[in-house]
């Protein structure tokens, strides 16, 4: 019996070993060099939080923004990102097993600087917003993971309030809607969150939603959106003015329900509110502040979809734009820009709070992160 037991568990140690070796990191840079490594991708240990680099790829520049595809075979980037009159949306095939990550095609953005880049549960479609000019676009993906040429491009002129920063649209992200039926483009320019039906089986997947925005506060600043896992919440961060908004979500519909700030009350000014996502339980809301902060807001959920702070925990470095929780809940990974590095933290699911495990890794002028299990 002793032994059974044994095996038993030296079999599920290994299961569990083999298991914990399939998570991968995709970082991008502002590389602003094509010889430099634009995209590095590492392996997460989900036992210890350790990242060990596996591949890398060159010859693009800036990549901004990164998405995986749902088969986790592609990889698609905003590229051109900061470049005088250029932007473009670029696809890679991954392979781990080569440990490969292998440059198929790119195509025009429709409009310049793209910042975000999201694909369709079908592994279909991909969508990206255009910052400066203030645009979305949608293109088709072909079976061979490349991007088809652009299938729809809608541009905006609509500013707001502040005279310097929002004279016109700024599209900052596209996110699908739980149920991958609709689209919402945070507009930071413009003070909304705009929305389109989407239909997968048309070749021109976006109309005008009934409701096609939701206004925010003024001056607000919407930048990055995150779904509740129920799918019964919405959650908008403002870059601008440092809070995050909180909707009750059906159908297409987003209904404020709270606002709250990211940062403590004694900070008054320069905020620069960044990235959103909320732990797979549903239970914790996670987001970023640059500026002065460097740090990394902790909020509880109610069940009514209210948050509530708890905490805040230093991203170690300078100018956290983009982070990443893992499939397992167990590990977020913040990338600060300005230091160039990457900083790997523990989760303690009971609490939420956060503590930083394993060796930092660095990579300069670092982006972005995607997280994925594969």
């Amino acid at each position: 019996m002793k032994q059974k037991i044994n095996f038993l568990t030296i079999a599920f140690l290994i299961t569990f070993n083999m298991f914990s070796q399939n998570t991968y990191v995709f970082l991008g840079s502002y590389n602003r060099d094509k010889t430099a490594e634009a995209i590095q991708v590492y392996q997460l240990d989900t036992l210890n939080g350790k990242l060990s680099k596996i591949t890398s790829a060159k010859d693009i520049i800036n990549p901004s923004y990164l998405t995986v595809s749902p088969n986790g075979k592609y990889v698609y980037a905003c590229t051109d990102t900061k470049t005088p009159n250029a932007g473009s949306i670029s696809s890679f095939e991954f392979n781990p097993e080569n440990k490969s990550l292998t440059f198929l095609n790119s195509q025009r953005s429709g409009g310049e600087n793209p910042v975000y880049v999201t694909v369709h549960k079908s592994g279909k479609w991909i969508a990206n917003a255009n910052y400066t000019e203030g645009s979305v676009s949608v293109f088709p993906i072909l079976e061979n993971g490349k991007i088809d040429s652009i299938a729809q491009n809608f541009q905006y002129m609509d500013g707001s309030t502040h005279k310097e920063r929002q004279t016109r649209s700024h599209v900052h992200s596209a996110v699908f809607s739980p149920q991958f039926d609709y689209l919402f483009l945070p507009d930071l320019g413009a003070d909304k969150i705009r929305s389109y039906a989407f239909d997968e089986n048309k070749k021109q997947p976006l109309t005008e939603a009934q409701i096609p925005f939701t206004k925010t506060d003024l001056e607000a600043g919407p930048r990055h959106f995150t779904f509740h896992p129920n799918q019964k919440f919405g959650y908008c961060i403002e870059e601008m003015a440092g809070q995050i908004s909180v909707y009750n979500y059906e159908n297409g519909t987003l209904n404020k329900i709270q606002r709250i700030a990211t940062h403590p009350d004694k900070i008054k000014e320069g905020f620069e509110s960044s990235d959103i996502h909320i732990s797979p339980d549903g239970k914790f809301l996670y987001a970023t502040n640059r500026g002065k902060e460097n740090n990394i807001a902790i909020f509880s959920i109610d069940e009514n979809g209210l948050l509530k702070n708890i905490g805040y925990q230093s991203t170690l470095g300078k100018h956290p734009r983009v982070f990443a929780i893992d499939e397992t809940g167990k590990f977020l990974v913040a990338t600060n820009v300005i230091s160039g590095n990457i900083i790997v933290f523990r989760r303690n699911p009971k609490t939420g709070l956060l503590k930083k495990t394993g060796k930092e890794i660095k990579m300069e002028n670092v982006s972005c992160v995607q997280i994925r299990r594969i």
